[in-house]
C-alpha cells in the first residue's frame, strides 16, 4: 500500500471514530433520561405516560 494512502486512511478512520464516539455516548446517556428509566427495566406505573416526541 502506498504510504500516502495509508496515512490518509489512518487520518480518515481516526476522524470518523472521533466524530462517532460523542454521538454514540450522547445517545446512550440521553435515552434513559427521555424514557425516565433504563431500557430493560420494568415500566413504572406510578409515573404519568409521556409521548417520546
Amino acid at each position: 500500500m502506498h504510504p500516502e494512502l495509508r496515512s490518509f486512511l489512518a487520518r480518515f478512520i481516526g476522524t470518523v471514530l472521533l466524530t462517532l464516539i460523542p454521538v454514540i455516548f450522547m445517545t446512550f446517556v440521553s435515552m434513559p433520561l427521555s424514557l425516565n428509566r433504563h431500557p430493560g427495566e420494568p415500566v413504572r406505573t406510578d409515573l404519568p405516560l409521556r409521548h417520546m416526541t
